[in-house]
């Protein structure tokens, strides 16, 4: 028995080795090797030849290659240098050397330029935070198919009520249209990942909602740090009490508002909640249009979260 294992292990050192390459776990590195897959995911990006590809994390460029066949560019975002040299000398002297770039360094600390579409199968554990830095990027791009942990890909599409209804849920929805694609097994990565994944589209709603996300974001975190507690509950927390009255009172003095003698946050609050019908309201079941009503009647009474 022990030999079959070590049989085993030599035979995946030895595909890694044909490559040249170590991969990094700490970059979260898992190359994707089917190329069904690979084709998949770039037929439903619904790739034009006159595009402006962003791909993140473009590892030994498998699906970089495939991508430089259908568009004008492509960026390629990569943290590791070593693979940089791989991408590189993949592409030397072939038509696609012109239509590469590559942007060194580590994607989330990136300006990013001007692009049409993303594609990315994505470090897992830089997920939330690139999800809302691409949702934020301006110029809109057209839509991003981006490859996640299932868990992850699974939290972004929840609905109120599901088990895995969240913040990222709400904030994600908030700003895009989120559907779920494909599930991708473990064993199409090399070396293989822990988990499961799946394929993601995500569309910018174009306009966007006519809201200030770093308000929202403030309110659905208060909301959601016990999803199960009635709101009336989650707004009792002596350090979000704090917060807020320190906002409500730097809101006075900018508009000369005076504020009474006997002022108290945690009342304001509270009768601010009752007013709108939220306060037995739990974040778990509150949609889109819940939390909008509230952002707008605590705005309106001077109450900001940012």
């Amino acid at each position: 028995m022990p030999k079959i294992k070590a049989e085993k292990k030599s035979r995946v050192h030895n595909e890694v080795a044909k490559q040249g390459i170590m991969f990094n776990k700490s970059f979260g590195q898992h190359i994707l090797k089917n190329p069904l897959i690979i084709t998949s995911m770039l037929d439903k990006s619904a790739l034009r030849s006159t595009d402006v590809v962003l791909e993140i994390g473009p590892g030994t460029g498998n699906m970089t290659v495939k991508i430089l066949e259908r568009v004008k560019k492509v960026i390629a975002c990569e943290i590791d240098p070593r693979l940089v040299a791989e991408l590189q000398k993949r592409v030397q002297g072939t038509p696609f050397q012109p239509k590469l770039q590559i942007m060194v360094g580590d994607v989330l600390k990136t300006e990013l330029p001007f692009f049409d579409i993303c594609v990315a199968n994505i470090p897992y554990q830089i997920s939330s935070p690139l999800v809302f830095k691409l949702l934020l990027h301006r110029p809109f791009f057209r839509c991003a198919v981006l490859m996640f942990q299932r868990e992850f890909a699974h939290r972004l599409v929840a609905k109120p009520g599901d088990k895995l209804y969240c913040r990222l849920s709400i904030n994600t929805q908030l700003l895009a249209r989120v559907d779920l694609l494909m599930k991708v097994g473990k064993n199409n990565f090399r070396p293989p990942p822990k988990v499961e994944s799946s394929v993601v589209r995500i569309e910018p709603k174009n306009p966007p909602p006519p809201i200030n996300f770093k308000e929202w974001d403030g309110l659905t975190r208060i909301a959601f740090v016990r999803k199960n507690k009635t709101l009336a509950a989650a707004f009792k927390q002596t350090a979000t009490l704090i917060t807020l009255d320190k906002n409500y009172k730097v809101h006075c003095s900018v508009n000369n508002i005076e504020i009474p003698a006997d002022f108290d946050i945690k009342a304001k609050v509270e009768n601010i909640l009752v007013k709108l019908n939220l306060d037995q309201k739990r974040a778990r079941t509150m949609d889109i249009d819940d939390f909008m009503q509230a952002l707008h009647g605590f705005n309106s009474e001077g109450i900001h979260f940012s």
